[in-house]
C-alpha cells in the first residue's frame, strides 16, 4: 500500500531487530487504506459487495470510487456469460493502467472457477471464490505480501449466517440475501459449479439484518439469492421469510427478485394482493418451446409456464410480470426461435431479459454437437428482434397505468426530477423542489417516456406511507 512508502527508512533502520520489525510490520498492517469496490451481474452480487464494504469500513478503511486512486480494489466478479468474463478483464486492465499501485481483488463467481487465467492479470494480488469473499477485509490483512494469493476453498453445502449488514448509502432498496447455490444443473448454466449446492441462511439471521436495514432507512428491501424459492430452513420457507418481514414496521415494501417457476408456492402469489408484498415477479422462461427446455434440463413445460404465468395474471390486478430469455442455445433453428417469440408476443409478460446463449466450461451444453451451434450473427439478430418486442410491451403495459394514482417510493433526482419506481416496478419521474427521497407517496400519473412514466404529487402534504 501506498501508506506503506513512508515507513520504509524505519523498516530499514529495524531490519536487525526481528522483533521491532514485526512489531512495525503490524502497525503497518493496521493502517487505513482507501478500498473502492466495483460489482459485475446479479442483485445477489450487489448484495454481497455492501456486506463485503462494511467489513472495511469496521476496520477504518476509507471507501472511496475505483477512479479515484484507491490502495485496494475489490471486483465481485460476475460468469454467468462470456461478457462478462470480458468486463472483468478490461476493468482489472484499466485500472492497472491508470492506478499502477493499485493491488485488486477479483472475487465470486469468475474467481471461483476461473482462478489460473485471473491471477495472471495485472496488478491482482488475490482471487478469492464464492466460500471466503465475506472475508476479503481480513484476507486483505493478514496477507499483505508480494506473493499472489490465491483463495478459493470448495463450497460447503449448509445453512449460513452473514456476519455483517449489507448498509447500501447509495440506494434506497436495500438487498437481502436469504439463500445461495443451486442443485438444478440446468445445462447451459456453470453457477452450480461456481456457487456450489443449494443452501439457505438461518432465518433468525435475515430478520436480524433485516430490522438493522429497516432501522437504518431501507424502506424496500428485496430478496436474493440464486434459486430463493428452495429457501428451507428448519421447516420455514420462502413464505415464512416474507410473513415475519411482514412484522417489521419499518419496512414498507417486500420485492422478490428472480425466483424458478417451479418453486413459487401458492401462498407466495396470494400475499401479494394483501401484503407488502410487491405486486411483480421476475420469472425465467429461458426458451419458449419443450424440445429447447427438454436440451436445457428445464423440469417444466412451455404449458406449465403459460398456466402459470395466466393464473398470477388473473390472480393479481396489475401484476408486473417479467422473465428471461436464452437466445441462440445450441439446436434453436429459425422455426424453434418464431414459436418462442409467438408465445412472448401473446403472453401477459410485461417486458424480458434478452441474454445471448454462451458456451461456459463447465455446462454441460458445451459438449453438445458442433453442428447445433448458432452463428453469431443470427443470434445477435434474434435478439434485436426480441429486445424490440419487450419495449413494446413494457410501453404498453405502463400505459394501462396512465390516469391512475400509485404509490411510488422515491429514490433519486435527476435533472430536476425525482425518480422512483412503484410496487409493479415501473419507474417514475416527478417535477419538485421538495425532498422526496426515500419517501412513499400517492403520484398521479399523466403521461408516458419510453420506458418510463411523468407524474404529479397527489399530494404533497401527505405523511411518508
Amino acid at each position: 500500500m501506498r501508506h506503506q512508502k513512508n515507513y520504509g527508512i524505519l523498516v530499514e533502520y529495524f531490519k536487525g531487530a526481528h522483533c521491532c520489525a514485526f512489531f512495525l510490520n503490524e502497525q503497518i498492517r493496521k493502517l487505513p487504506m482507501r478500498v473502492a469496490f466495483y460489482t459485475f451481474g446479479c442483485r445477489l452480487n450487489q448484495a454481497e459487495t455492501s456486506i463485503i464494504e462494511q467489513g472495511f469500513t469496521k476496520d477504518g478503511h476509507e471507501i472511496v470510487d475505483y477512479r479515484d486512486a484507491p490502495d485496494v480494489v475489490v471486483v465481485n466478479t460476475c460468469t454467468v456469460t462470456e461478457n462478462g468474463d470480458a468486463d472483468t478483464r478490461r476493468l482489472t486492465n484499466k485500472i492497472a493502467r491508470q492506478n499502477p499501485s493499485a493491488k485488486i481483488a477479483l472475487v465470486g463467481c469468475q474467481a471461483q472457477v476461473q482462478k489460473e487465467q485471473l491471477l495472471e492479470l495485472p496488478n491482482v494480488q488475490w482471487v478469492v471464490g464464492n466460500a471466503r469473499k465475506m472475508e476479503m477485509h481480513q484476507i486483505v490483512a493478514e496477507t499483505d505480501a508480494p506473493e499472489k494469493q490465491l483463495i478459493t476453498p470448495t463450497i460447503r453445502k449448509q445453512s449460513f449466517t452473514i456476519p455483517f449488514v449489507g448498509f447500501d448509502s447509495r440506494h434506497t432498496r436495500a438487498n437481502l440475501k436469504i439463500q445461495d447455490g443451486c442443485d438444478f444443473f440446468c445445462s447451459f448454466c456453470e453457477i452450480p459449479y461456481a456457487r456450489g449446492r443449494a443452501r439457505s441462511r438461518e432465518f433468525e439471521d435475515i430478520l436480524v439484518e433485516a430490522e438493522a436495514l429497516a432501522a437504518a432507512g431501507h424502506h424496500e428491501l428485496v430478496l436474493t439469492g440464486i434459486n430463493i424459492g428452495t429457501y428451507e430452513y428448519q421447516g420455514k420457507t420462502i413464505v415464512d421469510v416474507i410473513d415475519a418481514l411482514e412484522t417489521i414496521d419499518d419496512i414498507w415494501r417486500i420485492r422478490i427478485s428472480s425466483i424458478e417457476p417451479t418453486t413459487i408456492p401458492d401462498a407466495l402469489v396470494e400475499r401479494m394482493n394483501n401484503s407488502k408484498l410487491c405486486r411483480y415477479l421476475h420469472v425465467p422462461l429461458q426458451a419458449g418451446t419443450d424440445e429447447i427446455l427438454t436440451s436445457m434440463r428445464r423440469v417444466y413445460t412451455v404449458a406449465d409456464f403459460t398456466a402459470f404465468i395466466n393464473t398470477v395474471y388473473e390472480q393479481v390486478p396489475d401484476v408486473c410480470l417479467g422473465t428471461d430469455v436464452i437466445v441462440g442455445f445450441p439446436g434453436e433453428t429459425d422455426e424453434l426461435f418464431e414459436e418462442t417469440y409467438n408465445l412472448l408476443l401473446e403472453s401477459p409478460l410485461a417486458y424480458f431479459h434478452v441474454f445471448s446463449y454462451s458456451e461456459r466450461d463447465h455446462a454441460r451444453s458445451s459438449k453438445m454437437d458442433t453442428a447445433l451451434k448458432v452463428d453469431k450473427r443470427t443470434i445477435a439478430e434474434r435478439s434485436r428482434r426480441l429486445r424490440e418486442l419487450s419495449a413494446r410491451k413494457r410501453r404498453i403495459y405502463n400505459s394501462r397505468f396512465v390516469g391512475k394514482s400509485e404509490k411510488v417510493l422515491f429514490e433519486s433526482r435527476k435533472r430536476g426530477f425525482w425518480n422512483g419506481v412503484t410496487d409493479t416496478y415501473i419507474r417514475i419521474e416527478v417535477q419538485s423542489e421538495e425532498d422526496l427521497k426515500n419517501q412513499l407517496l400517492p403520484v398521479e400519473l399523466i403521461g408516458e417516456e419510453s420506458q418510463s412514466l411523468k407524474g404529479v404529487l397527489a399530494d404533497t402534504d401527505i405523511a411518508p406511507r
